[in-house]
């Protein structure tokens, strides 16, 4: 019997190392193509960021995260100081919602360098998030009242 449930205590460990694993992928590759925009179309002509590039990749992480979390960084750590401490907001996100963050880094490169201002991507970006999480949301509903009906069946 021990030997089972140490079985399944394994099992069950590395599932949700998988599942971390595939946060982690969701984020890292457009994130590469999202900060390489900023790199080449925002930070190239304007010199107020020279010595101060952080800032603007933080900007530019938190038109995101409001669009996404309806928050900021700063903000989900200031009303989160226990979490914080170990994780950040993108840490405790659903695969759908990394999914989505995933797109919208993509869609703001683009837009970037389409030479849209701050306020016409994060419109377009919530936009673009609402859409896509309630899609994504919906189709688990589908899944759930199917399995419901059959169920029931």
């Amino acid at each position: 019997m021990y030997l089972i449930k140490e079985f399944e205590r394994l099992k069950e460990l590395e599932n949700k190392n998988r599942e971390w694993d595939v946060k982690r992928i969701l984020t890292k590759n457009n994130y590469l193509i999202h900060t390489d925009a900023i790199k080449n179309y925002i930070l190239l002509d304007n010199d107020y960021y020279k010595n101060k590039e952080w800032l603007k990749y933080a900007e530019e992480a938190d038109i995101l995260n409001v669009a996404i979390f309806n928050t900021t960084a700063k903000k989900w750590r200031e009303l989160n100081p226990d979490l914080a401490k170990n994780s950040n907001v993108r840490d405790l996100a659903t695969i759908k919602e990394l999914t989505v963050l995933s797109n919208l880094e993509s869609h703001n490169a683009e837009l970037i360098k389409e030479g849209k201002n701050k306020e016409e991507r994060f419109e377009i970006l919530s936009k673009i998030a609402k859409y896509q999480l309630e899609i994504l949301n919906n189709e688990e509903k589908i899944k759930l009242l199917g399995s419901e009906d059959n169920a029931k069946k």
